[in-house]
């Protein structure tokens, strides 16, 4: 078989509870669990396209063409797919973002889920979500779960996420603190591995994550968005104060002060908790009611450049899938 075309769509999340690490071994599995909510309003839009005709595969990212270790990782998950399709052909890969890339909001998660999706129906496998959560997984752990909506878990050693409740189960935003358009200067996997290779606290971080996990998911379950807050934050503070002792720094003057300004509504009596992945934003969790005066207190916050405000939103889709030729 050769040729076959897909377009995929999916959206970036943020870890509630936060992984930072990888397991010792080959599969790259996380060291502790995560727990995380689907962005919606946030996406990234892929098309595969196998062509017999090609003599390699080629990566369009954000309308330029891209080499180097985004290419060698896109190439890997190819390799996968062609493997379990049995076939040989090369791709074209053409991949937006409507975000900004690689800049600590997720466009990994929620590129390789658009990609693994995309890629395996354009190669005529008929794969299930649990397959093609683990199929990203390979490439970018926290890809596993953009492939499902709402709220989702990613165990320890397991294959792929689980969609843990419903987008609507609890009614919440998620304001992302928007602090610089350029590309993070260090990449997860590299942070991960400074981190654990010279922090201090990096045992301390392994010990604490699965606590933080377990109060976050009975939090979200029994719908207290206030403890499911409290341990967001905690869980983001602890994972980059380890970061921080290896030199590991994402935090920048507009970070801080984001901080600070997330703190000043809850002391105002306003539930706001913040969170932050590998990069300078802050992201911000708040109830449905309190959205839009948290908006304006944080777009007023010096260094912040604009907020955007995401509801929990659905998985990875698949948006036209031509038929495989033969």
């Amino acid at each position: 078989m050769t040729g076959g075309e897909a377009v995929a769509v999916a959206h970036p999340n943020i870890a509630l509870a936060k992984y930072w690490g990888k397991r010792a071994g080959e599969g790259n599995y996380p060291a502790v669990p995560s727990l995380s909510v689907t962005l919606d309003g946030l996406s990234t839009t892929t098309r595969v396209r196998f062509d017999g005709a090609l003599a390699a595969d080629g990566l369009v990212l954000d309308g330029k063409p891209a080499d180097g270790e985004p290419l060698a990782r896109v190439v890997a998950l190819l390799d996968r797919v062609r493997a379990r399709a049995h076939r040989s052909d090369r791709a074209e890969v053409v991949s937006t973002n409507d975000f900004p890339t690689a800049s600590g909001l997720a466009s990994s998660a929620s590129g390789f889920a658009a990609l693994a999706l995309a890629a395996s129906r354009a190669a005529g496998l008929d794969l299930d979500a649990p397959a093609i959560s683990d199929l990203a997984r390979r490439s970018s752990a926290s890809a596993a779960r953009s492939v499902f909506g709402g709220f989702v878990e990613l165990e320890v050693g397991v294959d792929a996420a689980r969609a843990l409740a419903p987008a609507d189960h609890v009614d919440v935003r998620v304001l992302v603190c928007v602090t610089s358009e350029r590309p993070k200067s260090t990449g997860s996997t590299a942070g991960m591995r400074t981190t654990a290779e010279r922090s201090p606290y990096f045992a301390a971080w392994l010990a604490e994550a699965p606590r933080l996990f377990a109060s976050a998911r009975a939090a979200l379950l029994a719908r207290d968005v206030e403890a499911l807050g409290a341990a967001t934050e905690a869980s983001a503070l602890a994972m980059h104060a380890s970061a921080i002792a290896a030199g590991v720094v994402y935090f920048r003057p507009a970070t801080l002060a984001a901080l600070e300004e997330v703190r000043a509504l809850r002391a105002a009596g306003t539930g706001a908790w913040a969170t932050m992945d590998a990069g300078p934003h802050v992201k911000v969790l708040v109830r449905g009611a309190d959205a839009a005066a948290a908006r304006d207190r944080l777009a007023a916050v010096p260094g912040v450049l604009r907020i955007l405000e995401a509801r929990p939103g659905e998985g990875a889709r698949v948006e036209e899938a031509p038929r495989p030729t033969s």
